[in-house]
């Protein structure tokens, strides 16, 4: 697991663009000293699933970024298949859900996610699709480090979250 973590964050670090380039093409080739027993890219890409906990872990715990003052909150949808693929799909039954974003439908999750002014990610959590933007800033554990102006879109507009984010601060 931790070869495969390292080899995802030199990735994210890198200028590739692709993970199957990177890793045929420079992990396979160029760092075989640092990881000598790799694996093909198809197990590769299944030895990936088992690393998103440890993975998140690290993200929450080693690098998130501290908040000024100036707060911006948003989201975007996780597609995890195409809609008309919806009734077959399987891997996130149960799980994922059908949600409206404004480029239209979407089967999958939401990332919520709060940055500062430089761009710093100062928390995210990640969510089913037909999940309200409004709902993770009622979360108190979501919000519990952000001080001063938090700034949204007009799809945060409430009256009860306004007078809730106003009294915490």
């Amino acid at each position: 697991n931790s070869e495969v973590i390292t080899i995802m964050i030199l990735f994210h670090f890198g200028a590739f663009k692709n993970l199957k380039h990177f890793y045929l093409y420079y992990v396979k080739e160029h760092l075989n000293k640092e990881f000598p027993q790799t694996v093909s890219y198809n197990r590769f890409v299944e030895l990936m699933q088992k690393t998103a906990l440890p993975m998140t872990l690290f993200l929450k715990t080693c690098c998130l970024g501290s908040c000024t003052g100036i707060s911006y909150v948003d989201s975007t949808p996780i597609r995890v298949c195409k809609n008309k693929r919806i009734p077959r799909h399987k891997v996130f039954d149960g799980l994922a859900q059908r949600g409206k974003s404004t480029m239209g439908y979407f089967f999958g999750f939401k990332l919520h996610f709060i940055i500062n002014e430089k761009g710093e990610i100062l928390n995210f959590i990640i969510t089913p699709g037909n999940t309200d933007d409004r709902e993770p800033l009622k979360n108190q554990n979501f919000i519990e480090k952000i001080k001063g102006k938090l700034y949204a879109d007009k799809g945060y507009i409430s009256q009860k979250l306004t007078e809730v984010l106003f009294v915490d601060g």
